[in-house]
């Protein structure tokens, strides 16, 4: 999971003595994503769990010999390669800004350099389907959210995404292997493919209901939905749990099936909607009695914006600050802190970057961002389940000034202050 030129820059620093200076290495994103104001960290616990399991077995040392990415003596490092530096960064569910100090690594030049691809890799995906599914759980209004997306992704990326999902205040999620190493909830009834095999819809939700109970979702946009509807009540009664509706236009299908649910004397069967839905789509629907929404595709792609561009410099060696000076993607150099400044009201107001090692008068309602993640190689103790990351994220979200959650282009909700 690294760079070539990760190992060819290891290989030539051991061969010239720098390889053992102290080193830092930051994580930030110059900018948001275009139409984004505010962005999520999302991947922090796996980026974590990652970096302790990085060694380099005797499959991938053979495979760098038989290639010749590196010569003997950095073969011999590699084999004894394991992460014994520190790590600090924001916390997993903290909200960032262009310039945020997301992550920061010290360590030996060649102890660090070898994770740049680790980290990005991990980061930059999670945050940015995690950035994409806040924007979609606001625009939902507390209405259930059921991530449905791992037919549209990698498989690995699948898991991933419903975990970032989870993090932003999804629900549920569709992925088994999710539920599995996450805990996350899982949810599922039947595809359309079920109400094909049988001769009749009606057949079908009868299956289905003797298999799942009544409160069981029906998909009733098979065949025609007003006919599905009169059927799925007629099956599983009043009390049926929910209808789920795939396809066409959402609003006014949704305000059509609740007039006809209650009609029937289903009032409380609730419907779900799905096919499509990106946070546009689902504000759009915020008015119509849509009780849950099913997201995939616009999710597990971060809603037209799969990578939250975040990159990893080296800002400091031996404690004298580095930086790049290029017009085009120019850094600043240095180890850096971060806060953030927030009204009596608890709405933030700005993020302050200042050096590392320097202490901003803070007031009562400022708090510093970043936190312990690693202590020479090990995560550090007190770190936040997802269950605590879901709901540092949720107070973040609240401490958002009401501008700069809508979905209109706009400037970063908050002014980023360098000093």
């Amino acid at each position: 999971m690294t760079d070539h030129y990760e190992l060819t820059m290891l290989a030539a620093a051991l061969r010239d003595g720098t390889a053992e200076r102290d080193c830092v290495f930051e994580v930030f994103a110059r900018r948001l994503p275009e139409g984004r104001r505010y962005g999520v960290v999302a991947g922090t616990g796996r980026l974590l769990e990652a970096i302790e399991s990085f060694r380099f077995g005797e499959a991938e040392l053979a495979q760098l010999e038989r290639t010749g990415v590196v010569d003997e003596r950095t073969l011999a490092w590699l084999a004894d390669y394991r992460f014994t530096g520190d790590v600090d960064g924001y916390p997993e569910g903290e909200l960032y800004f262009p310039g945020s100090p997301i992550l920061s690594v010290r360590a030996p030049f060649a102890v660090g350099v070898v994770l740049e691809t680790l980290a990005l890799s991990i980061l930059n995906h999670d945050s940015a389907i995690a950035s994409a599914a806040a924007r979609m759980v606001s625009a939902a209004n507390g209405r259930r959210m059921i991530e449905m997306g791992s037919r549209r992704t990698h498989e690995e990326a699948a898991v991933a995404s419903a975990r970032a999902a989870y993090l932003a205040g999804f629900t549920a999620t569709s992925n088994l292997e999710a539920g599995r190493r996450h805990g996350i909830p899982t949810a599922g009834t039947c595809a359309h493919a079920f109400t094909l095999l049988h001769d009749s819809e009606e057949d079908a939700f009868r299956d289905q209901v003797e298999a799942l109970g009544v409160g069981t979702t029906l998909l009733v946009d098979t065949y025609d939905i007003t006919e599905g509807i009169n059927t799925a009540i007629r099956v599983a009664g009043p009390e049926l749990g929910a209808i789920r509706i795939d396809s066409g236009d959402l609003g006014v299908l949704a305000r059509q099936a609740r007039d006809q649910l209650d009609s029937l004397g289903a009032k409380n069967t609730r419907i779900v909607v799905s096919g499509d839905l990106d946070e546009y789509s689902i504000a759009a629907l915020r008015a119509e009695p849509v009780d849950a929404y099913g997201v995939g595709t616009s999710l597990v792609t971060g809603s037209g914006a799969p990578t939250a561009g975040m990159v990893y410099k080296l800002v400091e060696v031996d404690g004298r600050p580095v930086a790049k000076r290029s017009s085009s993607k120019e850094s600043r150099g240095g180890r850096k802190n971060a806060l953030r400044r927030h009204k009596d009201t608890g709405t933030a107001l700005e993020e302050v970057v200042f050096p590392h090692g320097e202490q901003p008068e803070l007031g009562e309602h400022d708090r510093l961002l970043p936190v312990p993640l690693m202590r020479a190689g090990d995560r550090a103790e007190g770190l936040d389940s997802l269950a605590q990351s879901r709901e540092r994220l949720r107070a973040a979200l609240v401490s958002v000034p009401w501008e700069g959650l809508k979905l209109s282009r706009g400037e970063p909700a908050i002014p980023t202050t360098f000093r």
